[in-house]
C-alpha cells in the first residue's frame, strides 16, 4: 500500500471534527436522560458524567455518551440544585439542553447549556403520586378525604402525657442529637424515655432496612406512647426513602401514633402523609411532644384554679347561707327559750307541789306499816313455835312405826337369803361341782377324764369322769 493511500489520525480526527461542526453549528436539543458516572471539580466548576437512556421494559443502556458542564451551564445546574433540593448526582432523570461537541483527543460529547428544573420535579412528583394512588387503592386503612389521608395511624389517640418514645433515625445523626437535647433540656423539667432504633434514613434501597426496624420497636412489646421518626436536612434525592410505598404502607397501618421530623423544607413526604403527626425538623418533633405534654399540664393547672375558685365560690355562698341558719337558730332559740320558760316555772311548781303532797302520803304509809312490821315478828315466832312442836310430836309417833315397818322387811329379806345359801340347796340333795377348785357351772368344760370334786351337804366326792351323756332335766320336773 503507497503512502499517499493513509492520513494521520489527527487528520482524521479533524475531518470529523469539521463535519460535526458543519451539521451541528449553532444547534442545540432538549434530551432526556438518566446521569450516571458523576464526579464535579469544585476548583474548575466542571461536571463530568455519562447521559444514558435506559429500555422502556427493563433497565438495560441503549444509548450513552459522554456529557460536561461549565461556565453558564454549571452555574445552571446550581440553580437547579438550589430549586430543587435535588443533587445533580447519579440516578436521577433529568431533561437537559446540549449541544454537540467534538474534540480531535477527546472525542464525542455533549456540553450542557441547561437544564429544567420542572421536569426533575415532575417525575419525582408523578412518582409521588403514583404510590399515593396505590397505597389508598390496595389498603382498606387508608383513604384520602379532600386533600387529606386517613389512615390507622393518624386515627390513634396520642396518651395524654408522652414520655416513652422509641427514635428512627441515621446513625450519628445531627438531626437526632438535636431532638434528643430539645427533649433532654426542656424548660419545664419534664423527664423521658428516649430509646434509640438507629437505620439508614436514605436512599430507596435502604427501605428495607428502615422496615426492619420500624418492626423491631413493634417486636419488643414496650408500650411506647409514640415513635419518632427523624432526618436532618439533605438533598430531594436524600428523602425518596419516605415516599417507598412499604415504609408508607407500614406506617399508616403502625400501632402507635407515629411523629415525623423529616427536613425537608420543599415538600411533604408519602411518610408524613401516612404518620399521625408530621413536623418539618427533629428540633421541631422535639418540640411538638413537650408542647404537647405542656397542654396536658397547663389543663390540669387551669382545673386546678378552676377547682380553687368553685370552692371558694361554693364556701362563700354555703358560707353566707350558714351565717343566716345561725341567726336565724339564734333567734328561734331564743324565742323558744322564752316561750316554754314560763311553762318550765310552772311545771317546776307543780312538780314541788306534787311532790310535798306525794312525799306526806309516803310517810303516812311508812309509819302504818312500820307498826305492823313491829307487832307480826312476835305474832310469827308463836305460829313457828306452834309449827315445830306440831312436827316433833309427828316425828316421834311416825319413827317408830316406821322402824317396826323396816324390820319386818329385814326379817323378810333374811329369810330369802336363808333359803337360797348354797348350804340349805346342797342339804336339798343339790350338788357342787369343781374342777381346779373352781366351781363348774358350763358341763361343756368338762370332759372325759377329768377330775372331778363333788361337794354335797356333808361329803366330798373326788371322782374321774368316765361317760359324759345328755341329759333332759325331767326328774327335777315337779
Amino acid at each position: 500500500m503507497g503512502s499517499e493511500k493513509h492520513i494521520k489520525l489527527s487528520e482524521l480526527n479533524r475531518k470529523i471534527s469539521d463535519a460535526l461542526s458543519d451539521r451541528f453549528k449553532g444547534q442545540t436539543f432538549w434530551v432526556v436522560a438518566d446521569i450516571t458516572n458523576h464526579s464535579y471539580k469544585a476548583d474548575k466548576r466542571i461536571h463530568y458524567f455519562e447521559l444514558v437512556e435506559k429500555g422502556s421494559t427493563s433497565n438495560s443502556i441503549v444509548a450513552k455518551i459522554i456529557g460536561k458542564a461549565w461556565g453558564t451551564g454549571s452555574m445552571h445546574l446550581s440553580d437547579f440544585e438550589k430549586n430543587t433540593g435535588q443533587s445533580f448526582t447519579n440516578n436521577i432523570n433529568v431533561l437537559v439542553l446540549v449541544s454537540v461537541d467534538y474534540h480531535p483527543l477527546f472525542g464525542l460529547s455533549l456540553s450542557v447549556l441547561d437544564i429544567d428544573t420542572n421536569f426533575t420535579l415532575g417525575i419525582l412528583e408523578q412518582q409521588r403520586n403514583a404510590t399515593l394512588k396505590r397505597l389508598v387503592q390496595e389498603n382498606v386503612f387508608i383513604s384520602k378525604e379532600g386533600e387529606q389521608y386517613s389512615t390507622t395511624n393518624n386515627q390513634l389517640r396520642l396518651p395524654a402525657v408522652i414520655q416513652k418514645v422509641a427514635v428512627l433515625s441515621g446513625i450519628n445523626s445531627a438531626g437526632h442529637e438535636d431532638f434528643r437535647h430539645t427533649l433532654e433540656h426542656n424548660d419545664f423539667g419534664y423527664v423521658f424515655q428516649i430509646d434509640d432504633y438507629p437505620t439508614i434514613v436514605q436512599g430507596d434501597n435502604n427501605a428495607k432496612l428502615f422496615l426492619c426496624k420500624l418492626i423491631e420497636i413493634y417486636t419488643t412489646g414496650i408500650q411506647y406512647d409514640a415513635v419518632v421518626i427523624t432526618r436532618g436536612g439533605g438533598a430531594q434525592s436524600d428523602f425518596l426513602i419516605f415516599d417507598n410505598y412499604n415504609i408508607g404502607r407500614a406506617v399508616a397501618k403502625f400501632p402507635i401514633p407515629v411523629i415525623t421530623g423529616i427536613g425537608h423544607q420543599k415538600n411533604v413526604s408519602i411518610t408524613d402523609l401516612m404518620a399521625h403527626t408530621q413536623t418539618k425538623t427533629p428540633t421541631k418533633a422535639a418540640e411538638f411532644i413537650i408542647a404537647h405534654n405542656r397542654g396536658f399540664e397547663q389543663k390540669i393547672l387551669l382545673l386546678q384554679k378552676n377547682i380553687v375558685i368553685k370552692s371558694q365560690q361554693l364556701f362563700l355562698v354555703n358560707y353566707q347561707s350558714l351565717s343566716s341558719l345561725k341567726s336565724t337558730i339564734s333567734n328561734s332559740a331564743r324565742e323558744l327559750i322564752t316561750g316554754h320558760k314560763d311553762a318550765l316555772n310552772t311545771i317546776n311548781q307543780n312538780t314541788i307541789n306534787s311532790s310535798k303532797t306525794i312525799l306526806y302520803q309516803q310517810h303516812k304509809m311508812l309509819l302504818s306499816l312500820s307498826h305492823q312490821v313491829s307487832a307480826k315478828p312476835r305474832i310469827i315466832l308463836y305460829n313457828r313455835i306452834n309449827d315445830i312442836d306440831n312436827t316433833i310430836r309427828n316425828l316421834k309417833t311416825f319413827t317408830s312405826g316406821y322402824l317396826r315397818n323396816q324390820k319386818g322387811y329385814l326379817g323378810h329379806y333374811a329369810a330369802s337369803i336363808r333359803m337360797m345359801s348354797p348350804e340349805n340347796i346342797l342339804k336339798k340333795g343339790y350338788a357342787i361341782v369343781k374342777i381346779n377348785d373352781q366351781i363348774i357351772s358350763n358341763a361343756n368344760t368338762i370332759t372325759v377324764g377329768d377330775n372331778i370334786d363333788v361337794i354335797l351337804s356333808d361329803i366330798i366326792f373326788k371322782t374321774t369322769v368316765k361317760q359324759k351323756t345328755k341329759y333332759n332335766g325331767r326328774d327335777t320336773d315337779l
